[in-house]
């Protein structure tokens, strides 16, 4: 199929390095909650890119769960592939793109793993459900068929069918912190608007226009 026909005009805004907060996180904090404003579907669903050893790439999509000037916190299996993958190469990248408001951010870093207590504190506040799918899944590992994973499903019922469901040991947060940031924002005729915050080694960040 031939898609060179596909095109849209980029016309919703324009972004200036004055209108650009000295802090990417206060960027960030900015652009997400005009994303809640515009009501955009998942608004927190990012991509997340990771590394293996053998300089091999993979990517999938991840929920953001809760951010600050610390960084940019997620939750998986830490034996998962992406699990695996950031033990062995913590540098990765995480990137929102929301296309209704012509924007995306990239964000560049490294994923470090919360402590358990934060975890925790976390998985406290999903459903039940949601607390049974974490032990359920040895993620990323081959299986031979759905009904497996819900015969295991039932057998977890029934194994915490009193009390609260325990945090399993192989499961918990990580959190993404930047030392890149990038804020896209589509122009006309592709010339788009592009800034690019650096960490400095005093703390500092220093922004600099990217050509499109």
């Amino acid at each position: 199929m031939d898609l060179s026909g596909f095109r849209e005009e980029y016309l919703k805004d324009t972004l200036h390095r004055r209108d650009l907060a000295d802090s990417p996180f206060e960027q960030f904090d900015t652009w997400f909650r005009q994303a809640l404003t515009a009501k955009i579907p998942e608004p927190n669903a990012m991509s997340l890119a990771t590394c293996a050893p053998n300089g091999r790439p993979s990517l999938r999509t991840v929920l953001l769960k809760y951010y600050d000037d610390h960084g940019y916190v997620f939750f998986t299996n830490y034996e998962s592939r992406k699990g695996r993958e950031m033990a062995g190469n913590p540098e990765v990248c995480m990137l929102l793109p929301w296309v209704v408001l012509e924007r995306q951010i990239i964000v560049y870093g490294r994923a470090e793993k919360i402590s358990r207590a934060e975890s925790l504190k976390y998985f406290l506040t999903r459903p039940r459900e949601s607390q049974l799918g974490a032990w359920v899944s040895h993620q990323s590992t081959v299986i031979s068929g759905r009904k497996l994973l819900m015969m295991k499903l039932q057998e977890l019922k029934r194994k915490f069918s009193e009390g609260e469901v325990p945090l399993p040991s192989f499961w918990g947060g990580f959190r993404i912190v930047p030392h890149h940031m990038e804020f896209w924002q589509g122009g006309q005729g592709r010339v788009h608007d592009r800034f690019l915050y650096t960490l400095m080694d005093d703390g500092s960040w220093n922004i600099e226009r990217l050509q499109p």
